[in-house]
């Protein structure tokens, strides 16, 4: 493993989740939360923010039970495809090859199941789109930006963090024990707070997608849009402060209980000598910097994961008795 070369990763890039109703799924993401539609037909939708030129940050896709069916990140360049298929077989994993045009929009990739058991998907070219950045006169919903990270819940937050330390993301944030012991982290490659997350529980499980928005009002205002159209239960969590990365956000459910957030204010991690923030897990500043409850919902579920072959991966559950699993997502249990 130590004369090879990982992949160069510049960040996290888009994730497909299964619905199994599409207009629903449309309703949602686009006319609420207001994602562009880059592309549709009957079996799939294909979504963007208003900043991002690629082709699409959130694909999803027809199916008969909801899971997620990978998280994918955008390589440097041609070569670091060839990096992470021998990165991962190094690692004794399954690795499959997909051809230009496999995902709508997305140019040769490799997907892998990793480690920790998530299909994890990485590509160079895209079909470029024109930025909408500008375009206030289209502009509606929370007013989706771009992607920003995915949360991932582990049984060994650990050793994801070390996987991940391999392949190059930096630590900007942790939770920590009494004993320096893990129980979160937050990691990037693009200097923002985190690309990707992780936080004990059943494992392996997506916790959430998260996406940025301009402003705070922004947020705000998506909370009235839901609750004039007394829709208020797709509202999980939130509006808050976290502790953990200082950004302003609210979590959100679709019908198929994917878990969505939409972020903003979070801080600058592109400087080499960035201390990483280390929060005690006894304060609980970490998961609401205002102190508001976090609803049961957010530690006892989560998304399922699919294979490559498109089957759902069996949960590992954490031993009740070890210190995991007393600790959920961003908080106790």
């Amino acid at each position: 493993m130590a004369t090879l070369v990982p992949p160069n990763i510049i960040r996290t890039a888009y994730s497909e989740l299964i619905v199994t109703d599409l207009a629903h799924a449309r309703w949602f993401y686009v006319e609420m939360l207001g994602f562009v539609v880059t592309a549709e037909d009957s079996e799939a939708l294909y979504l963007r923010g208003y900043e991002e030129s690629v082709h699409h940050s959130l694909v999803l896709r027809l199916g008969d039970e909801a899971a997620n069916a990978c998280v994918s990140y955008r390589v440097w360049a041609p070569e670091d495809l060839d990096r992470a298929a021998a990165w991962y077989d190094a690692l004794g994993c399954r690795v499959e090859r997909r051809p230009a045009g496999a995902t709508r929009g997305i140019g040769e990739a490799v997907r892998v199941q990793d480690p920790l058991g998530f299909t994890l998907e990485f590509f160079q070219a895209t079909e470029r789109q024109p930025r909408m950045i500008q375009r206030y006169d289209v502009q509606h919903g929370a007013r989706i930006a771009r992607i920003d990270h995915v949360n991932f819940c582990v049984d060994d937050v650990v050793r994801a963090h070390r996987l991940y330390a391999d392949l190059g993301f930096r630590t900007s944030e942790t939770i920590e024990g009494d004993d320096d012991h893990l129980f979160g982290a937050w990691m990037h490659r693009k200097p923002s707070v985190h690309d990707v997350a992780f936080a004990g529980g059943a494992s392996p499980r997506v916790h959430h997608l998260a996406f940025v928005v301009p402003e705070m009002h922004h947020i705000l205002s998506l909370c009235d849009h839901f609750g004039s159209l007394d829709q208020q239960h797709h509202l999980e969590r939130g509006p808050g402060r976290h502790g953990v990365s200082n950004a302003f956000y609210l979590y959100l459910r679709d019908n198929d209980k994917h878990r969505t957030e939409v972020y903003t204010s979070d801080y600058f991690t592109g400087d080499p000598d960035q201390e990483v923030i280390r929060w005690s897990v006894h304060d609980m500043r970490r998961r609401d910097f205002w102190g508001a409850a976090v609803v049961p919902s957010w530690y006892a579920e989560s998304t399922t994961v699919l294979d490559l072959d498109g089957k759902p991966v069996a949960a590992q559950v954490p031993d009740e008795s070890a210190s995991e699993a007393t600790v959920g997502a961003d908080g106790f249990r």
